[in-house]
């Protein structure tokens, strides 16, 4: 079984989306991340609806480079608070609520054992980040205990059924000989932090039982569609003509029609 530490040591390497960051002020490099992150997730903003944050009591789990915690201390909610397991993540967003004269309590912390009170937060938000912890359903349970009656959690996790699962089982499975390889396997060795897991919707949803409501939408994300600065594990020429060559437009048109994609968006209502 995958060990915290593994999946700390490989994030703490390099943020995601740290790629982006460029050169300049820090006001210039975060802003930069931001943008760029929005522009190639364009279904992030309506799915996480940050402005319903004004006056909440919030926590995001996963903080990153902080793009998206900027967006919710810009809300105006009563408190902020982020958890990151990695202490570059921590770094990364408390440089960038300086240069912006925001505020939150940050601090280190595991998704599988949050230190708050059960019913403390109005509004939970974590995206791309309890898929890498070795133990989802805790955390997702983490995520329900946490949680105020009425209150709204928005999380995104990784689908089994997606193009970049596809991929890497043809380069690391197929083409080795070894078709008798499934997804989770290629998931937990191939995609990302060691471990890293897929659900369908359905598992999905079981990993919130005992909501009031669970509503999951599925999506191609950016590295279905082969863009932005993907594939940083995988690099060579099969990449390269992937990328030049990838039917971006008829993974999209057939997306809109089936469940398909990486992005895996669930909103909890507790």
């Amino acid at each position: 079984m995958t060990e915290l530490n593994d999946v700390r040591d490989f994030w703490n390497r390099s943020s995601c989306g740290e790629v982006y960051a460029g050169q300049g002020t820090d006001q210039e490099r975060y802003a930069q991340v931001s943008k760029l992150r929005y522009e190639l997730e364009p279904y992030l903003c309506p799915f996480a609806r940050f402005e319903e944050a004004q006056d909440k009591d919030v926590l995001e789990i996963g903080v990153g480079m902080g793009s998206d915690h900027q967006k919710l201390a810009e809300a105006g909610p009563r408190s902020l608070r982020g958890l990151d397991l990695t202490d570059r993540a921590l770094e990364h967003t408390r440089q960038r609520f300086q240069a912006f004269g925001l505020h939150s309590e940050l601090a280190a912390g595991n998704a599988e054992k949050l230190t708050f009170a059960d019913n403390s937060f109005d509004f939970v938000y974590s995206w791309g980040v309890i898929q890498h912890s070795p133990d989802t359903p805790q955390a997702a349970l983490e995520i329900l205990r946490v949680l105020r009656p009425g209150g709204v959690a928005r999380v995104m996790i990784y689908h089994r059924r997606s193009p970049v699962g596809w991929m890497l089982w043809t380069r690391y499975a197929l083409l080795r000989g070894r078709p008798w390889i499934g997804l989770d396997e290629i998931y937990a060795r191939y995609l990302e932090s060691p471990g890293t897991k897929a659900y369908s919707a359905a598992e999905a949803r079981a990993l919130f039982a005992g909501a009031a409501s669970v509503r999951t939408i599925v999506t191609p994300c950016l590295g279905d569609l082969l863009e932005g600065e993907v594939g940083q594990r995988h690099r060579g020429l099969l990449l390269t003509v992937a990328k030049a060559l990838w039917p971006r437009w008829l993974i999209k048109a057939v997306a809109r029609h089936i469940d398909l994609g990486l992005g895996l968006m669930i909103e909890i209502r507790k």
